[in-house]
C-alpha cells in the first residue's frame, strides 16, 4: 500500500455501453486499422501521437495533457476469458468478478465491508446516479446512493420516501431477472440499500466546497463534481462511484459524431475533476479508475461498431506511474477472437493492483482469486 498522509480513496467512473478502444487509443500507423475501419476511423493526420504506433483520439486533448504529465496509466486489452458480449452480463462480470456464475456481491461492496466491518460510517461508499451499481452491492453493506447532492439533505419526508422507493425499484428491476426476485428482496431488506442514509451529513458537502473550476453541464460532469465535493468534505468516504448515462457508449450507429462528443465529455470531465482536486490540495490521496465493460468489433458496420472485446481502462492520479500496461492487441486476422480484439490483461489483476497497492487490502477474497498485478501505483 502506498503511504499517504490521508487514507487512500478510490474513485470509479464507469463508461456504460462499451467504449471503442480502437478509436480512443488509435493504432494510426497500422494499415489493418484502416482496412477494417473504412467508415469509422480517425484520419491519421487528426490523431495526437503518443509514439510512432498509437495516439489519442483528437477529442481527448485534456486527457493527453494528464498523460504527458505522467498521471495516466493506460491498461491495454483489458478483459477476461471467454468474453461475453451482452452489456448486462459483461458489466455484471466486471462488477462481481464472477465470469462463470451469477453472484450477489460486488467487488467494491466487499472492499467496503473489509474497510468498515462494523458499519461505523454509512458514507464509506457513496454512489452518484440513479439506482446502485452492482459493484457496490453486498448484503449488509451500507452504501449511500445520491441522485442530486444539492437537494439530497433538503427533501421533504414525502420526497425522501419517493426517491428511496424509486431507487429501490430501479435496483429491483435491474437485478431480479439475473438473481431472482427472492435474493434481490432479501438483499434490499437486509441493507435497505441505505439509499438516503447519511443525508444530513452529505448535505454539508456542497456548502463546504469552493472551487474556480467550472464543470460541464452533462450528468457525468456534475456527478464528478459531486464526488469532488464529498471527497473535499472529509466525511471518511473511501469509495466514490458514478456511471456515464446508461449505454451511452453503445455506438452501433452514427458513431463518428456520437463518440467524438463522448470523448470530449470524458476527457474534459476527468481533467476538470483532477484540476479541482489539485487546486484544493485534495489530489494526493485519490486514484481514479475509468473503465468500460468491453470494446467494439475490429471491423465497422458502416455507421458504427458492434459489441467486441479487449477494451481499455485508465488509471489517473498523483501516485500513478503513467504509461502503457500490456501490449496493444493484435489486429492480425488470425490473432482475433471471432473478429474481436483478444484481451491480454485480466481486469481482476487491475482491481487487485488498486485494492492491494493503493487501498491496502487483501485482494484475493475481493476479486475471487489470485491474479497478476500491474505496476502502475508508485511506491512511497
Amino acid at each position: 500500500m502506498t503511504s499517504t498522509k490521508k487514507d487512500p480513496v478510490l474513485v470509479v467512473l464507469q463508461l456504460s455501453g462499451g467504449n471503442d478502444f480502437l478509436n480512443t487509443i488509435v493504432p494510426y500507423s497500422n494499415p489493418l486499422y484502416y482496412d477494417n475501419r473504412p467508415n469509422i476511423r480517425i484520419p491519421e493526420d487528426q490523431v495526437m501521437p503518443i509514439n510512432d504506433k498509437v495516439g489519442w483520439n483528437p477529442n481527448m486533448a485534456p486527457f493527453k495533457k494528464l498523460f504527458d504529465d505522467g498521471k495516466v496509466a493506460i491498461i491495454q486489452g483489458v478483459g477476461y476469458p471467454n468474453p461475453n458480449l451482452s452489456h448486462f452480463r459483461s458489466m455484471d462480470i466486471w462488477h462481481t468478478c464472477e465470469p462463470e456464475k451469477l453472484a450477489d456481491e460486488g467487488w467494491v461492496g466487499r472492499a467496503i465491508r473489509d474497510l468498515d466491518p462494523n458499519k461505523s460510517n454509512v458514507l464509506t461508499g457513496v454512489n452518484f446516479g440513479r439506482g446502485l451499481p452492482r459493484a457496490m452491492a453486498a448484503p449488509g453493506v451500507p452504501v449511500a446512493s445520491v441522485g442530486n447532492l444539492e437537494t439530497y439533505g433538503v427533501l421533504t419526508s414525502i420526497e425522501v420516501e419517493q426517491e428511496r422507493t424509486q431507487a429501490l425499484d430501479i435496483f429491483s428491476r435491474m437485478y431480479s431477472p439475473a438473481m431472482g426476485r427472492g435474493p434481490v428482496l432479501e438483499y434490499l431488506s437486509q441493507t435497505g440499500m441505505d439509499a438516503l442514509a447519511g443525508a444530513d451529513i452529505l448535505a454539508t458537502a456542497p456548502e463546504k466546497y469552493s472551487s474556480s473550476v467550472e464543470y460541464g453541464p452533462s450528468s457525468m460532469s456534475q456527478y464528478m463534481r459531486n464526488i469532488a465535493q464529498v471527497h473535499m468534505a472529509d466525511l471518511g468516504t473511501r469509495f466514490l462511484y458514478t456511471t456515464a448515462p446508461y449505454n451511452s457508449f453503445d455506438t452501433h450507429a452514427t458513431q463518428m459524431s456520437a463518440h467524438a462528443n463522448l470523448c470530449t465529455n470524458v476527457a474534459q470531465t476527468v481533467s476538470d475533476f483532477y484540476d479541482d482536486l489539485k487546486q484544493n490540495n485534495a489530489s494526493d490521496n485519490v486514484v481514479l479508475l475509468v473503465f468500460t465493460e468491453f470494446g467494439r468489433r475490429v471491423h465497422d458496420n458502416g455507421s458504427g461498431t458492434d459489441h467486441g472485446s479487449g477494451g481499455a481502462a485508465f488509471v489517473i492520479g498523483d501516485h500513478v506511474k503513467g504509461g502503457f500496461y500490456g501490449e496493444y492487441p493484435s489486429l492480425e486476422s488470425d490473432k482475433l477472437l471471432d473478429g474481436n480484439l483478444h484481451w491480454n490483461n485480466d481486469f481482476r489483476g487491475l482491481y487487485a493492483t488498486l485494492l492491494e497497492d493503493w487501498m491496502g487490502l487483501d485482494s484475493k477474497p475481493l476479486v475471487n482469486g489470485s491474479f497478476e498485478k500491474m505496476d502502475f501505483i508508485a511506491k512511497a
